[in-house]
């Protein structure tokens, strides 16, 4: 059933609203997928606080447009959804890198907005290698706790030795 034009504009303000709130939007293309993969893939990302919507190519573009960005400039093939997540930044976009392998040639990341930024699937694609933020932690504290824990294996080195 077609969707008036009230409809439309509804949902084109409920997508620009999603966009704008979200830390991290991803433009995702699918095509072959199936709905059983598709299913599954929308609760392991609404799990990680994703939300994951198919969209029209044109209404996302209204959608784009209304936020001050220009939609041409971004590639939309195919058949186009929206993962879109407020938490952690990298985590949209992560997540569907992930799938993306584990459904390769199904599923692809075409660009997104990025700290508020429009930005092409090449530049969403490095962004997807980032580490979770508490994996960054963790590497950040293995930094600051490295030089002590050398240390320390030289001291009961030492004295090893003079004993």
């Amino acid at each position: 059933m077609a969707k008036t034009r009230e409809q439309k504009v509804q949902m084109v303000e409920k997508l620009t609203s999603a966009l704008k709130d979200a830390a991290t939007s991803v433009f995702v293309s699918f095509t072959g997928l199936t709905v059983a993969d598709e299913t599954a893939m929308r609760r392991a990302l609404k799990t990680d606080g994703v939300a994951y919507t198919v969209v029209k190519k044109t209404l996302l573009r209204r959608a784009i447009d209304a936020l001050g960005h220009d939609s041409n400039s971004t590639t939309l093939d195919g058949e186009i959804a929206v993962a879109y997540g407020s938490q952690d930044v990298t985590t949209p976009a992560r997540l569907v890198h992930e799938f993306g392998k584990k459904y390769a040639g199904k599923l692809t990341i075409m660009g997104g907005l990025f700290e508020g930024k429009l930005a092409s699937g090449i530049l969403m694609q490095e962004i997807a290698t980032i580490p979770s933020l508490n994996t960054l932690r963790a590497m950040f504290a293995q930094v600051i706790n490295s030089p002590r824990q050398r240390f320390a294996v030289v001291l009961s080195e030492v004295a090893k030795i003079k004993q």
